[in-house]
């Protein structure tokens, strides 16, 4: 048999000790666009299975949300896992070692970027954007929304605010839009789930329908059809925390068929204790009185009850106290230890 001209040892180290190969004190910590976008997208929970965020469906049950903060320190250990392939040996680790921190700062920043690469911005733009916001990286907070909503508008707009902001308002107006938090992540988890995160805690979350156009309806209030009075701009004229309903009247042979005139003369003998209202002189004024906004739904403040024994005004599931109880503590521990 004849002798290999080089063995697997030498091969190996002439390979280690070549002079194209950086030394292990100057590791580089440039990543390629798509391990940035991927490790970012991790960071966010992009691809993380369902049942580690929610492992028991008693914990999100229809028609809820639930608030959370991201522990960072989760999240960097999911990043570790990521990378843990590539340390085939000691010096892959020495070199991740290394450069674990710089990694993680660079992490911080390419957060910023998930939402737009979502969005099918180009990775560079994107980049390039979230390299301009030079803030250290802050805290990341979110919800998870089960709800029929999330099914009958999967566009709806979703806003997070550092300080609860008093009705009317436009998301538009420049003093509003200073105070939104950055989203950093909205995404449907199922046809009536949906996930969001933001950067920063919010003091105020919007779930708004989309605004697709101008829309026109009545409101049914347990056997009575009303549309809520309004003035020249489109605003519920209220008193106190309610507003003031006016009765549609219906034909009496056809009951889904509104009377229009009657309508209009109901609206304008409104007018009598409630001189704000549009005037109606008018289609254009009609319109208004009978316009169906998109529906906004607010999310604001923050109770804890923990260590009060005080009973909050509306039913909540106490989730510590929820995952104790048998069944779902056995459940629990099966996706968290294995079978």
């Amino acid at each position: 048999m004849r002798p290999p001209a080089i063995t697997a040892r030498v091969a190996l180290q002439e390979r280690l000790t070549a002079p194209e190969q950086r030394s292990d004190l100057q590791p580089s910590d440039a990543l390629p666009p798509y391990m940035e976008s991927f490790l970012a997208h991790i960071r966010l929970l992009v691809g993380v299975p369902f049942e580690y965020l929610i492992p028991d469906d008693r914990l999100l049950p229809p028609e809820s949300i639930r608030f959370f903060y991201i522990d960072r320190s989760w999240t960097d250990r999911l990043v570790d896992g990521a990378l843990a392939v590539g340390q085939i040996g000691s010096r892959e680790s020495a070199h991740y070692r290394a450069r674990a921190t710089g990694l993680h700062q660079l992490l911080d920043q390419g957060e910023r970027m998930v939402r737009s690469l979502q969005r099918k911005v180009d990775f560079d733009r994107a980049k390039a954007a979230s390299d301009a916001d030079r803030r250290a990286a802050d805290v990341v907070t979110g919800f998870i929304l089960r709800s029929s909503a999330v099914k009958n508008w999967p566009h709806m707009d979703v806003r997070a605010y550092d300080r609860t902001i008093a009705e009317p308002y436009h998301a538009a107006d420049a003093g509003v839009a200073a105070h939104q938090l950055k989203t950093l992540r909205i995404e449907l988890l199922a046809s009536s789930v949906m996930i969001a995160l933001f950067e920063r805690e919010p003091q105020m979350v919007i779930l708004e329908e989309p605004h697709h156009g101008v829309q026109f309806g009545i409101r049914r209030v347990g056997q009575t059809l009303t549309v809520p009075l309004r003035d020249g701009r489109g605003s519920q004229i209220r008193v106190g925390d309610n507003s003031v309903p006016v009765t549609v009247p219906m034909r009496s042979r056809h009951a889904g068929v509104v009377r229009v005139k009657a309508l209009r003369d109901a609206l304008q003998a409104a007018r009598v204790a409630h001189p704000a209202a549009v005037n109606q002189t008018g289609s254009g004024a009609f319109a208004i009185s009978v316009l169906d906004p998109p529906w906004r739904q607010h999310f604001e403040g923050t109770e804890d009850h923990a260590q009060t024994g005080a009973v909050p005004d509306r039913r909540f599931i106490a989730v510590a106290q929820t995952v104790r109880q048998a069944p779902l503590l056995l459940s629990v521990r099966h996706l968290v230890e294995g079978p």
